[in-house]
């Protein structure tokens, strides 16, 4: 690693020893990529508080919807070997969707949050999840709530199966499949980025502890009148449902389970090349980035900006946040990258991992070579 960021690493290393020394804190991951070379790689405290195991830079955590990157990269990858189009119609490729009136909605519709299909059942549970063409069998009968491309509303679940879908019946393979084989595989982060993780990684992952995520989400259903109909009670997105082995093992698209140095580099792939592998092309980087859906979420309510399964934020940056404090984000004009996870899930606790992406951008884009 160049030693001119040495100060930003002593910095990074600092700031998430003191969260994890004041307890704040049980498990913290940093990475970072410039112009595809590794920046920065830090962390500190355990993978299991309960053992004491601590948490080594290849330990994964399930970082919630984090993880739709890793959905959305697929699509890209394929994308660019020609293998998908962004105005694919779904039901081209998955008939049974066009029931409904469905017939319209498109492959860009999904991975922009603009399908009119961010809802489930009430009585959906976690077992459900597992069972993929239960998933895909409930959104192929099921009634657009409006006209694709109308309104923004986050499918907070439904987005994984929707695209997921997409892939696997376009390729014959389940999304974490092509995953291995198309982005993980070929950067050597096999053991490092899942949708499904294999049985033999699990005791591996990061154990997750609740820090306020629960009740945040219990907030939520209480005052966000559509909050229940995108996660409903059972499956709302916290510790719970992230530790459950049986959703840990499923292809659950919409969220995802990594290390912050695996996903950093695979959004470095994504801005160039890294070690001789680059994901997708200029031109295609520009499309996947630029805004494609802005509006007031039907779920939150707050406005909100979307490129091509990535958010899309106001700093120049395009990623993915997750439930509980995750985040992997990309500066195309800064050539950086950045992830930040942990496995305390908090809330309302001042987004320590949202400031540690900011101190790593901030030095990058002040930097002034000597």
């Amino acid at each position: 690693m160049d030693g001119r960021w040495d100060g930003l690493r002593a910095e990074v290393r600092a700031t998430i020893g003191e969260l994890v020394g004041s307890g704040r804190e049980t498990g913290v991951q940093v990475a970072a990529y410039l112009h595809g070379a590794p920046l920065i790689e830090e962390q500190a405290g355990l993978a299991d508080a309960s053992t004491g195991r601590p948490l080594t830079a290849d330990t994964p955590i399930h970082a919630v919807s984090t993880g739709k990157a890793l959905t959305a990269t697929v699509v890209h990858v394929l994308a660019e070997r020609g293998r998908l189009d962004y105005d694919l119609r779904i039901a081209e490729v998955w008939p049974e969707f066009a029931r409904h009136g469905k017939d319209r909605i498109t492959l860009r519709h999904a991975l922009t949050h603009t399908a009119g299909l961010p809802a489930l059942p009430a009585d959906i549970t976690p077992a459900d999840f597992t069972d993929w063409d239960r998933m895909c069998a409930l959104l192929a009968d099921a009634t657009p709530r409006w006209a694709p491309g109308e309104q923004v509303a986050y499918h907070a679940w439904t987005w994984g199966w929707l695209v997921g879908e997409v892939v696997r019946r376009v390729t014959g393979k389940p999304v974490s499949q092509v995953l291995a084989e198309e982005v993980a595989g070929p950067l050597g982060l096999a053991d490092e980025l899942f949708l499904g993780v294999p049985e033999a990684q699990l005791p591996r992952l990061a154990r997750l502890e609740d820090a306020g995520l629960a009740a945040l989400m219990t907030y939520a259903g209480e005052n966000l009148p559509n909050f229940d109909a995108v996660a409903p009670p059972a499956v709302r997105p916290d510790a719970t449902i992230g530790s459950r082995p049986d959703v840990l093992r499923a292809d659950v698209p919409a969220v995802g389970t990594m290390t912050a140095r695996g996903i950093a580099r695979m959004y470095a792939a994504l801005l160039g090349p890294v070690d001789g592998v680059r994901l997708i092309s200029p031109a295609r980087l520009s499309e996947v980035s630029a805004v494609a859906a802005r509006g007031a979420d039907w779920v939150f309510g707050a406005e909100v900006t979307f490129g091509l399964g990535y958010a899309v934020d106001t700093d120049g940056s395009f990623g993915t946040a997750g439930s509980g404090g995750s985040l992997a984000f990309a500066y195309p004009e800064l050539g950086l990258t950045v992830a930040a996870l942990r496995n305390r899930l908090g809330a309302g606790d001042g987004d320590p991992m949202e400031g540690l992406r900011r101190l790593v951008r901030d030095a990058v884009a002040g930097y002034e070579p000597a």
